[in-house]
């Protein structure tokens, strides 16, 4: 009989958030209010990252309904646009060059999980998007993944492994890989 995934025994110990439980608490009431809603000025958006520990160039155009786990994992440099309804999930670093632009939808995933574990484990890694970069609308970047610069993925597309400089990628739906096999503990 195959193995099966128990979740009541996942343990996420290892993992480090980065800032204490108030900066936790605070950005989630900030992001609240000033993030995930239609409030559409640029400067004071700029200036709560740069509070909460994030490196901000110049010329950051962050639309409205945009979420990020956690700022002080969160480096942008100059003349970066990032669209409505990006979903920043940094649980490790997320670097934007400049002149990356992310569009609306989009999702930046730094985490998943071990799908061969029975316990689930936890799987974190940095995303990187390189200078020029322009991700599509409705994206998703996971994680480890670096954006060679200049390189585009196209509206609708994943990108589980680096992207090579200069180049333009989509994907297709989804198709079968393999069979999922759960090792034994």
């Amino acid at each position: 009989m195959p193995e099966k995934v128990d979740l009541s025994k996942f343990n996420n110990d290892h993992y480090k958030v980065g800032a204490g439980m108030l900066k936790q608490i605070c950005w989630y009431v900030v992001s609240i209010m000033f993030f995930k809603t239609g409030f559409p000025f640029y400067p004071p958006k700029c200036y709560l990252l740069k509070l909460f520990g994030a490196k901000v160039g110049k010329n950051l155009s962050i639309k409205p309904h945009v979420t990020i786990k956690y700022p002080w994992k969160l480096t942008i440099g100059n003349n970066v646009w990032i669209g409505e309804q990006v979903w920043i999930d940094n649980l490790e670093m997320v670097t934007f060059r400049d002149n990356v632009c992310v569009s609306q939808g989009s999702l930046i995933l730094c985490g998943n999980h071990n799908y061969k574990s029975p316990t689930f484990d936890l799987l974190t890694g940095p995303v990187t998007l390189n200078e020029g970069c322009w991700i599509g609308a409705r994206c998703i970047i996971t994680a480890g993944v670096e954006m060679g610069s200049h390189s585009v993925l196209l509206s609708g597309s994943v990108a589980s492994k680096n992207l090579e400089p200069y180049k333009i990628y989509r994907t297709h739906a989804a198709e079968f890989v393999k069979d999922r096999i759960i090792e034994q503990p």
